[in-house]
């Protein structure tokens, strides 16, 4: 971008801007389950299906079908731990992971 044309603060940057890096895994093309030392476990007993588990995750590892949470892509999850932490009903677990 031409430095006359660089916004001169982030509010000059239009609503939903987009950031492309090439050549770098995306998404579920990225496999972040080694980075794990705990994941989460779900009690479905407990859970009243409120998605803010999903909302919240910035890996999109949380199951969901039928509009109801399920479960986890633990592939794709680094063990972070918001879901648990942000769960209202504490129906998500983090527990060590075994190897």
């Amino acid at each position: 971008m031409a430095k006359d044309l660089m916004p001169k603060s982030w509010k000059e940057f239009p609503d939903g801007i987009h950031v492309e890096v090439k050549d770098q895994p995306q998404g579920f093309d990225y496999i972040t389950a080694g980075w794990r030392t705990f994941r989460p476990e779900v009690n479905l007993d407990k859970c009243v299906h409120c998605m803010i588990c999903w909302l919240v995750c910035p890996d999109n590892a949380v199951v969901v079908e039928d509009g109801k949470m399920t479960g986890f892509f633990y592939d794709h999850c680094k063990g972070c731990g918001v879901c648990a932490n942000e769960c209202p009903v504490k129906a998500i677990e983090m527990v060590p992971e075994v190897k």
